[in-house]
């Protein structure tokens, strides 16, 4: 997205309420904007801008789909060293997406958000060599239009992408992309509707009332909490929690005291079977989240996020270990 009123642009990276979302910058850094302030970049519209609705006008005959698009950064496979992956989106619908690599027994959510109709959202910018440990992409999807519209039945799913597969492919060129890409499709058929809404079964109300206290708060024991509190942790890692002095110090040997602690902390917590351990990093130049999160995203077996903003605001992220 394009900043209205400032020169810059960024990433949507997740939305903070009805209103305001917050844009990722180039640092790493995430500031909340409103809405109105923001302007789509990278998007072209394929239909009439003055069709509000295109299933409400009978003279529509554009062909809508949607597909996860790999763009290699270079034409000439020898020259080639990067994979930018994105979701396009080709029809006339709002998008709620997450997207989700899997190894060989779990899954790890890379990035989820929304997406505008006939747009394209960066996903990830991967090496060929990811493609050796992640094999399988999961894309799941809802659809959803500010206006009247037909419901359409989620999309779930997952797709394989490996070196062979591509080699096997044909790229193709298209007016959106700088470079041919390679196209998987994900749907193309929002003509015939799925019957999303269904009537409840005689069994499914069987199995609802087999679940106890069924409409009212489950009460979770003070043991049962305590229980799980103690798989939780918070680690500061402020310099100043560290060590007794930073006199003396460069900012190179403090990244590294820092750096040696999160690993410590993390492997203790994988190791003792932790649930949760929030990382107190600070804002700073961003530089220690950067390198954090980007231990993170090597480490296989759990997931990352931003801890809770009212808790920690832009200052900390979570992992969760699965």
């Amino acid at each position: 997205m394009r900043f209205l009123n400032e020169v810059g642009e960024g990433t949507i990276s997740r939305i903070k309420d009805k209103t305001t979302v917050f844009v990722e910058m180039e640092d790493g850094f995430e500031i909340p904007f409103q809405e109105t302030q923001l302007v789509p970049i990278h998007t072209e519209l394929i239909v009439d801008k003055d069709t509000e609705n295109m299933e409400m006008d009978p003279e529509s005959q554009v062909a809508e789909a949607l597909y996860l698009v790999l763009e290699p950064d270079h034409e000439l496979p020898q020259l080639m060293s990067d994979y930018r992956i994105y979701l396009f989106n080709a029809s006339s619908y709002n998008l709620m997406y997450t997207y989700s690599v899997m190894d060989e027994t779990h899954y790890q959510t890379v990035k989820h958000g929304e997406a505008g109709p006939f747009q394209k959202i960066a996903l990830k910018t991967i090496k060929p060599d990811f493609l050796k440990n992640y094999q399988y992409h999961c894309l799941e999807v809802l659809f959803f239009k500010n206006t009247f519209y037909k419901t359409q039945a989620p999309v779930s799913q997952r797709i394989k992408i490996t070196k062979d597969i591509l080699q096997q492919s044909y790229k193709i060129q298209h007016a959106e992309f700088d470079r041919p890409v390679y196209a998987f499709l994900l749907k193309d058929d929002f003509v015939s509707i799925d019957k999303v809404l269904k009537e409840i079964s005689n069994e499914d109300l069987d199995r609802l009332r087999t679940v106890k206290e069924f409409g009212s708060r489950h009460k979770t024991s003070k043991s049962s909490k305590a229980y799980l509190k103690s798989l939780e942790k918070e680690v500061d890692l402020h310099i100043e929690e560290l060590v007794d002095s930073v006199k003396g110090l460069s900012n190179h040997e403090m990244l590294s005291i820092q750096l040696e602690r999160f690993e410590k902390e993390l492997d203790a917590a994988i190791e003792n079977n932790f649930k949760k351990i929030t990382f107190i990093h600070g804002v700073g130049n961003g530089r220690l989240k950067q390198d954090i999160h980007s231990i993170l995203k090597n480490t296989k077996g759990l997931t990352y996020h931003d801890a809770p903003y009212k808790e920690y605001g832009f200052g900390a992220t979570q992992v969760n270990i699965l």
